[in-house]
């Protein structure tokens, strides 16, 4: 009888968590994730034995530990991946001011290992990065930003964006660290473009990061010896990029063969730094060209999800991690070719190294949070109606 005088009460469905998730995430870009750690894992087979036996350790030390990191990477990628935007903003924003307070503290308690630049924390059993978890937390937190300011009475988000990546610049400068600094800045203006910048103020921003780089090299040592490095018409073949561009000259086609290069052997960095090295000289041009399709399948795949976003907040933070993380992999390549400067940068997934791995992962769980499939209408489906209305 009630149910005849009131009705039925709707019964709302609600899908298991792994079921819709797995349905909604984008499986091209998780898998193409997973072959690059895949194949940094292969590469450290043979780049880390090497400099295990240089500092007395166990032949397989960094491999292991490269697995521990990549596993914790994988775990926290697939975590964040399963969150909503709304929960990746709030964790990205506490994220970013414990690395910039992190960041401030690094002059103060940081090392430099002998490199020449602070830019870890010594934990006695490891080290922490600050910069790596950053990049990603900025680009969310600047998105969250700009957003904002698009609303209507909303803060000058757009300015307070700038604001605080000016203020992460400087630190990175003091390190020295001019090559994140650089990423962090490219990475800002493509999402300042893609927000709709006028394209004057893009020009002056770009204006403000040559005169710094100006400033820099007259001001910095370290700055300009690794641009006279490179301006210089010879390379020193006992130097890292002398032995790297040797071997991806050795490599060719097909490779020295498993376990052939010397590279590694000479390499201080041929783990981290110069690792596409080592897959040039002993897999060949084959396998160096499946690693750059890798990351060309996660960027045009997150880009093309991200132009059907309608939400400026996640079309934005998106953007700004997939940018920096292709980035980052292209400067790391560029810089074993010698098309850049050397920079001292990861090749994410790839190189050894316990802060980017989680770092990395965490930034593409994120991403993959926001290139989720979603219940909405398509941006182009939205404008369509704009003008037929």
């Amino acid at each position: 009888m009630t149910e005849m005088v009131y009705g039925t009460a709707p019964v709302r469905v609600v899908e298991p968590v792994l079921p819709r998730w797995w349905r909604t995430i984008d499986k091209v870009t998780l898998t193409s994730v997973l072959l690059l750690m895949a194949v940094g894992l292969l590469l450290g087979l043979a780049a880390s034995p090497p400099l295990a036996t240089r500092n007395g350790l166990p032949p397989f030390f960094y491999v292991q530990r490269q697995v521990f990191f990549g596993i914790l990477g994988i775990l926290a990628m697939i975590l964040l991946s399963m969150c909503s935007p709304e929960r990746i903003r709030r964790f990205a924003v506490v994220g970013f001011f414990f690395s910039l307070l992190a960041l401030m503290l690094l002059p103060f308690f940081g090392t430099d290992f002998g490199k020449g630049a602070v830019r870890w924390f010594s934990l006695g059993f490891g080290s922490f990065q600050p910069s790596e978890f950053l990049k990603p937390m900025l680009a969310v937190f600047a998105a969250w930003l700009m957003a904002a300011g698009r609303e209507p009475n909303g803060p000058p988000g757009q300015a307070l964006s700038l604001g605080f990546t000016m203020l992460v610049l400087g630190l990175l400068v003091i390190q020295p660290d001019f090559g994140q600094a650089a990423l962090i800045a490219a990475g800002w203006m493509v999402m300042y473009f893609v927000a709709g910048a006028p394209m004057f103020l893009l020009l002056g921003f770009a204006a403000i990061v040559l005169v710094g780089g100006y400033t820099a090299y007259h001001n910095s040592e370290h700055f300009a010896r690794r641009i006279d490095g490179f301006l210089t018409g010879e390379v020193d073949p006992r130097t890292q990029m002398g032995f790297a561009q040797n071997a991806i000259s050795e490599g060719g086609f097909f490779g020295a063969g498993v376990g052939e290069g010397r590279v590694k052997w000479n390499l201080p960095d041929a783990h981290t730094d110069f690792i596409i090295a080592v897959a040039a000289e002993e897999y060949g041009l084959i396998l160096v060209l499946f690693i750059i399709g890798l990351y060309a399948t996660i960027l045009m795949r997150s880009l093309f999800r991200l132009m059907r976003e309608r939400d400026t907040f996640i079309r934005l933070a998106g953007t700004g991690i997939v940018v920096v993380f292709s980035i980052q992999a292209m400067i790391n390549m560029g810089v074993a070719v010698r098309l850049l400067p050397s920079k001292g940068m990861t090749l994410p997934f790839v190189s050894y190294g316990g802060s980017s791995l989680l770092a990395t992962g965490m930034a593409i769980g994120m991403l993959l949070a926001f290139t989720r499939v979603r219940p909405q209408g398509e941006i182009g489906d939205i404008l369509s109606r704009r003008v037929h209305s």
